[in-house]
Parts: structure tokens; sequence; C-alpha cells
């Protein structure tokens, strides 16, 4: 769409914080903008009547009601990666353009995988926690060297490969699954594809890098948990559902897992994807802090829990403001990106 169909651009930012509103006015310098820091609704969508552009996050509910309040639009701009929150069919039947965020995070994510397996290879929660509570000394603290162990990547997407080039600087030798091989890649960044089994039989440390469906739902499950090698460690920062719950109590129980490092729980199966987890109000409707205080894992003392937060740097964040601008000045130079229908 070139620019000149936009003799005034006007362009509005729904759920919006003051730290973001700064950074598009920098960013998008030149055009109108307008900020609310609420959902668009039926009781705001008349204020932006005349707006070309609208982007909006989560919790914003873009259905045939709002589009037909909004004569001049023509791109919606999510700065979220899921778009279940828009009516696919009406904004295509209007060609209205919506773009997404198709990534944000990929070396956030692997960076925090592997924080959760130095903590548990350096035993690093438990020597802080007992500095505090008893000084120094090294008792049942001793750990293991990562340098020569066995990294088992399920899913080799984009921080899938990432966690991979990760543990080859630590030099560790990587195992991958995944239903789809690009054997280039696995040259390019020296990890061997392997069946699922040969995986849980022969890595020291497991960990997810998936997304969650029904074809992924419980792959580790009551049926192959026991084929994991003994003493090995499991990690997850894709999603809760990926992992039978009963099965990892049963593994750590029976030794056959020596510890997990967790980032998501099966519980939380509401949660589409983690931008959801920056909405306003999304912690007062799921309650989760009472979820994980009932949480059998929370008694294990070889399982570390992070509130899911692997996602969250300052630099993921920025990206997706910096993705956000890229996909409006792009549609309006008539180059659209991300676009998803």
């Amino acid at each position: 769409m070139p620019d000149k169909i936009f003799h005034k651009i006007r362009i509005a930012f729904f759920e919006i914080e003051e730290w973001e509103k700064d950074y598009f006015k920098n960013h998008l310098n030149g055009f109108e903008t307008v900020f609310y820091p609420e959902v668009l609704s039926l009781d705001n969508v008349r204020s932006v009547k005349d707006c070309q552009i609208i982007s909006i996050f989560i919790q914003s509910k873009i259905n045939r009601d709002i589009l037909l309040k909004l004569p001049q639009l023509k791109i919606i701009a999510t700065r979220s990666t899921g778009v279940d929150h828009i009516d696919s069919d009406e904004t295509e039947r209007r060609n209205i353009a919506v773009c997404n965020v198709p990534e944000y995070g990929e070396n956030t994510v692997a960076e925090h995988t592997f924080a959760l397996i130095l903590t548990l290879s350096r035993n690093l929660y438990k020597s802080i926690q007992g500095v505090k509570e008893r000084g120094f000394g090294s008792d049942r603290l001793r750990g293991f060297d990562l340098k020569g162990k066995t990294l088992g990547v399920i899913g080799m997407g984009h921080i899938g490969r990432q966690v991979a080039r990760i543990g080859q600087g630590f030099q560790m030798k990587v195992l991958a699954f995944d239903i789809r091989e690009d054997k280039k890649m696995a040259k390019k960044l020296n990890f061997q594809y392997v069946p699922l089994e040969k995986l849980l039989k022969n890595s020291d440390i497991i960990t997810l890098h998936l997304p969650f469906n029904e074809k992924t739902k419980h792959l580790i499950n009551s049926s192959n948990v026991n084929s994991i090698k003994r003493g090995a460690y499991l990690i997850n920062t894709a999603r809760g559902g990926i992992i039978e719950t009963e099965a990892l109590v049963k593994g750590l129980n029976n030794g056959t897992l020596a510890g997990a490092g967790l980032d998501v729980l099966e519980e939380e199966h509401h949660i589409k994807e983690e931008l959801e987890l920056l909405a306003k109000g999304f912690l007062e409707k799921y309650d989760a802090k009472t979820m994980l205080e009932s949480h059998v894992l929370m008694e294990q003392d070889n399982v570390i829990i992070t509130p899911h937060n692997a996602f969250n740097s300052k630099e993921a964040a920025e990206k997706i403001l910096e993705t956000t601008v890229e996909n409006i000045q792009s549609f309006i130079r008539g180059k659209t990106v991300n676009v998803i229908q």
C-alpha cells in the first residue's frame, strides 16, 4: 500500500505502558500516534474510528462488532505471536492486513535454559540458601561439569538450535530429536539427529523446546520416563503439558531422574503464549501463586521452578516493539512483512 494512500496517517496503540509509549513516539516520528493503557473495546473504539492503523496486545478482542466501527482501518499490528484474539474471517473479508511478532526471544529462552541447567549442575540454589542459613560449608554441594556430557534437545526450532550452540560452547555432545530434520543445520552446528527413544537413553541432560499440541502432549510420560538414562536431568522451558506430571514425579522418586529444572507446569494449560503473562490482570485472573503452593513438585529438593519467566528479558521486550514498528513502517512503504493473512 503506497504512502500516498495515507494522506494523514493516524496510529492507535492499546494496552500500552509508559515506556512503550516513549519508544513508539521516538520511532514513529512524523505520524500522529494516540495511546491507550486499556484494551480496545466497544466502549472506546469510536475514539479511533478514523485510524488506519491500530496496534494491540493479547487482551484486546478484535471481533466483527469492533471492526465495523473502524471503517478506515487498513492494518492491525498485534504485539504478540498468536492472533486468535482477532477475527480473521472479518479482517480477510475487509482486506485488513494482520501482522504479528513471530520471533522475539530465542536466545533469551535458551540462556534461561542454561541458567536452570547450571543451577542444577552446580547446586547453586542449595549453595545460596546454605550460605544464608549456615554460612560457608560445602557439604553435599558437589556438582558436576557440563564438559563431555550429552545434551539431548527435543525440538530443533530457533530456540532448540540456540541451545545446541550454547551446548557446543560448553563442549557438550548434542543429540537432537525433531519430526523435521535439517541435515545441513545439524552439520553446521555439529549435532546428531536421533530417534526420541535413543535420545532419552543416552542424554545426561534433556531439554524441551517444542510447541504444545495434541502430538506433543505428554511426550514425556509414564510409558517412556523409565527409558531415560538413570541420573539424567530434565529441563522444560516450553510448555508444561509436554511432560506428564505424574510421570515426572515417578521418575524423580525412583531415581531415574536426578533432578528437574522447570519454567512451566502442566496446570498452565490456559496460557497460549508467554506474552499473556505480561498482560495486566493476568495473574489476578489465574491464581498462579495458589497453583504453585499446592504443587507436588514444590516439595522436591532436586527440582527448581521459575515462574514462566524464560522469555522475559529487556532485549526480548524491545524486540517486540522493534518488530511492531517494522511491521507498521513496512506496510506504509508497501512492503508488508510478518503478515499472517
